[in-house]
C-alpha cells in the first residue's frame, strides 16, 4: 500500500486547510485511515482517525475544528479555525487487517504552518 498526501501549506491563524491522502496498491481490507502530526521537539500524536464503519476519533484539541472523512481509498482532513499550535508535519496512515495481522502504512508527511 502506498499513501500519497497533499494539501499542506501556510495559513494565517483562523484560516482553513484541507489535507487529502490517497491509498493505492493492495488497499483491500484497509479498515482504518487517519492522520498523525508531529510538531518540532514533540512526539507524534494522533489527530484523527476514521474506521470503516464510519466511526471517528479526534484528539481533544482539534474537536469541533477538524473533520475527517473518507471516500473509498482517500481520507480527507478538513481543518478550520487553525491555530499556531496546529503547526506540524501531518502524516496520513492506514491500517490494513488480514485475519489477526494488522499492517500500518504511512504517507510521506505534509507540512502545515499556521502563522499568528
Amino acid at each position: 500500500v502506498q499513501l500519497q498526501a497533499s494539501g499542506g501549506g501556510l495559513v494565517h491563524s483562523g484560516g482553513s486547510l484541507r489535507l487529502s491522502c490517497t491509498a493505492s496498491g493492495s488497499t483491500f481490507s484497509i479498515n482504518v485511515m487517519g492522520w498523525y502530526r508531529q510538531a518540532p521537539g514533540k512526539q507524534r500524536e494522533l489527530v484523527a482517525r476514521i474506521i470503516s464503519s464510519g466511526s471517528t476519533d479526534y484528539e481533544d484539541s482539534v474537536k469541533g475544528r477538524f473533520r475527517i472523512s473518507r471516500d473509498r481509498d482517500t481520507v480527507n482532513l478538513q481543518m478550520d479555525s487553525l491555530k499556531p499550535e496546529d503547526t506540524a508535519v501531518y502524516y496520513c496512515y492506514a491500517d490494513r487487517s488480514r485475519g489477526w495481522r494488522v499492517d500500518t502504512f504511512w504517507g510521506q508527511g505534509t507540512l502545515v504552518t499556521v502563522s499568528s
